[in-house]
């Protein structure tokens, strides 16, 4: 929803309120967390209590509307001055939409997932999908994205050699000093960061307060990035280890006369690919021993032209063991693997690439049952013993396939498996735009939150696109655009996909959320990687922060964020970690708002309502039945005061309440002092400084209802 949409929206509701000032708006109320359906995850035959909150006595009647069924709901209780209606539904095997009809005063209004409406608009319906679950342990869980060769180096004696084989024509590179930016082309160009690095830090993570782990690729591939993936069966040696060390480096003929090269043995041997797996058995099991979790990077979409299936630089060739690639022989076993625009031989470079990459051949799943039977066993084998991986993040998920149909099919295929070697691994998928037709309960569990959180943040307080290609200066501090996005890219998430649904500020494939902050657009190859660093401001990251770890959903660092790590979008975005040169206290901030995350079950599992909109000023709440959590930010420079009603977000407007402050931050960066704000009617008064943002909260004593 643009900005017009949201204020058509508006325009909407306001004419509500004026044909019918008596009703109240801001009371009414439901969502789908586990206080408004329960059970909140549910199987055919279940029995669904749903809630639903009103002013008390305001309305004459609210009904659930679920295609030709309508049920009356009754006043179960009365409390803050609200009534909760509820009625319950009988689950089939079928989802079930519904909505909300209220009658009030001889007139009839609707309510969905965008609120209070005069149309029925059964898009934006509630969902209920018998048999859908998402993991408990990924709901909210504070998750951490590693792109490993660049977090820490473990292990010296696994290091790439400089000249040790060609990618793309160009020799492979060790760069010794861990501090260098990367280059423009910085594929080839390996910094020496490995699995045993990642286990060497984990009480560091644990001390952060991360939960899980996700893994940029760690398969066998030659790139630094490794979506260009060789064999899926085993981690790469140089992320791994390495037990034997034969082959020979390339001479400076072989990178001039070949198209790809050679590839030393020593991350074809058996010895080290099995040794490397051995590794990340050791650091699944680390990560376990800490109550933390580990995903992978599935990149099922394509292979790389180095795997052993296409084989384009001959490396598997003359291999004992190895069955001729599909760019080798005609008569290959492979050969229905990939789609080649010429059948005569030889095919040379006459293959589909996934956008026109050719060292990134698609997979042509349609034609060949054995390459799907392949990586329907490769999704099982690493969720599975002895690995005992904790989910997939799967790549251009989207775009798998050669049609949308047979698209749906292997996802549905993928999920039944993945399930049934591991009931509570996570299925991610990386997504951009709507997923609704994935997230139906029979593929994805959820996405990688572009659309529902990195982009609406980023405009809102930075102004800048998510690759630093764009600065609207109209955007910076809109948060009325930002609400109105958030309100309608969430609509596509079911309650279980949207509490798991991975909320990042950036990754490996954008700008630093950091950069942004300096309304510098441009690239490293343009700009110079100096500037992604010049003039940030570290107060709008910790806003941004503190959005993150209080919105609904698993918020997501990229590895170095807490410790201040700039870069424009890849591969600058993919500096080292700064080990020894951080920014301590962004870390202990980053520390300290997880711990809030952590220790209040509200941003885990509460609704969420907008509040208080405004140029710079946005607040939202977030809260279940007996606790409630007020946020609220100003992005402007200059201080601000407000008045706002928080009763909506189910504080007590009877009597007074006292809001206790328990995390600030403004320009001087985080403040401890404590701080009570007095709720007197239901109305919050507060001054705010610019740049700032906090959190305020309360838990309800327990109190009389009223039972209806």
């Amino acid at each position: 929803m643009d900005y017009e949409e949201r204020q058509a929206a508006e325009d909407a509701r306001k004419h509500i309120d004026d044909m019918h000032p008596l009703l109240n708006k801001e009371a009414l109320f439901s969502d789908e967390t586990p206080f408004y359906r329960s059970p909140y995850e549910v199987e055919s035959g279940d029995s669904v209590t749903i809630r639903f909150r009103t002013k008390k006595n305001n309305v004459e009647a609210v009904i659930i509307v679920s295609d030709e069924l309508r049920i009356n709901m009754e006043v179960i209780e009365q409390s803050n001055e609200f009534d909760y209606y509820a009625a319950k539904i009988i689950v089939e095997e079928q989802t079930i939409q519904y909505y909300f009809e209220i009658h009030s005063e001889n007139l009839c209004y609707y309510y969905n997932k965008l609120g209070v409406t005069q149309d029925i608009e059964e898009g934006f319906s509630f969902a209920i999908i018998p048999g859908f679950k998402t993991p408990k342990w990924a709901k909210g869980a504070v998750m951490y994205q590693i792109y490993p060769d660049r977090f820490y180096n473990g292990d010296y004696s696994n290091d790439t050699i400089t000249g040790e084989y060609s990618y793309i024509k160009e020799k492979v590179t060790s760069e010794k000093n861990w501090s260098a930016y990367p280059k423009t082309m910085d594929v080839s160009n390996f910094y020496g960061g490995d699995l045993q690095g990642i286990i060497d830090k984990l009480d560091y993570l644990q001390e952060l307060g991360i939960e899980v782990l996700y893994l940029n690729p760690i398969f066998v591939s030659p790139s630094n990035h490794k979506y260009d993936i060789q064999d899926y069966d085993y981690v790469d040696p140089h992320l791994g280890r390495i037990v034997n060390d034969s082959g020979e480096l390339l001479a400076d003929d072989d990178f001039e006369n070949s198209h790809g090269g050679r590839y030393i043995k020593r991350v074809t041997n058996y010895d080290n690919l099995e040794a490397s797996n051995e590794v990340f058995i050791r650091l699944s099991e680390e990560v376990h021993k800490r109550d933390m979790k580990i995903i992978l990077d599935g990149v099922f979409n394509h292979c790389g032209s180095f795997n052993k299936w296409l084989d384009r630089e001959r490396i598997y060739e003359k291999e004992v063991g190895y069955e001729k690639g599909a760019y080798v022989a005609a008569d290959s076993p492979y050969r229905s693997f990939f789609k080649f625009t010429n059948e005569e031989w030889p095919y040379n470079e006459n293959y589909c690439g996934w956008w026109n990459h050719d060292t990134l051949p698609k997979l042509n799943y349609e034609e060949s049952p054995t390459l799907e039977e392949y990586i329907l066993r490769i999704a099982a084998k690493w969720v599975s013993p002895p690995f005992n991986a904790d989910g997939w993040r799967l790549d251009v998920a989207a775009d798998l396939g050669n049609s949308e149909e047979y698209n749906h099919q292997f996802w549905k295929k993928f999920r039944k498996v993945v399930k049934a070697a591991n009931k509570d691994a996570i299925i991610l998928a990386e997504h951009y735009g709507d997923a609704k037709s994935w997230l139906a309960g029979d593929e994805w569990d959820t996405v990688m939150n572009y659309d529902a959180f990195m982009e609406p943040i980023s405009w809102f307080l930075t102004g800048m696109q998510k690759h630093s290609d764009e600065f609207r200066e109209d955007m910076v501090g809109n948060a009325g655009a930002f609400f109105g996005a958030m309100a309608h890219a969430m609509n596509v998430f079911s309650g279980p996909s949207l509490s798991v649904a991975m909320n990042q500020l950036d990754n490996h494939d954008h700008s630093r959320f950091l950069t942004r902050t300096n309304h510098k657009v441009g690239r490293i190859a343009t700009c110079g990687p100096q500037a992604a660093e010049e003039n940030v401001d570290t107060a709008v990251l910790r806003m941004a922060v503190v959005m993150q770890m209080t919105w609904p959903g698993a918020p997501t660092l990229y590895y170095g964020d807490e410790a201040g790590v700039c870069g424009f979008t890849d591969p600058d975005n993919r500096r080292t970690y700064p080990w020894g040169n951080e920014d301590r206290e962004l870390i202990e901030f980053y520390k300290r708002i997880i711990s809030i995350h952590k220790d209040y079950e509200v941003f885990r599992q509460g609704s969420i309502k907008e509040l208080y909109a405004a140029q710079d000023i946005l607040a939202y709440g977030r809260f279940t039945k007996g606790e409630q959590a007020i946020i609220i930010v100003n992005s402007g420079q200059e201080p601000k005061g407000l008045e706002m009603s928080v009763w909506g977000a189910g504080i007590c407007r009877t009597n007074d309440t006292k809001l206790e402050r328990i995390f600030y931050t403004n320009c001087d960066g985080m403040q401890v002092d404590e701080a009570k704000f007095d709720v007197k009617a239901g109305i919050l008064r507060v001054e705010l400084e610019g740049k700032s943002a906090m959190i305020l909260y309360h838990q309800e004593k327990e109190e009389e209802v009223t039972q209806g």
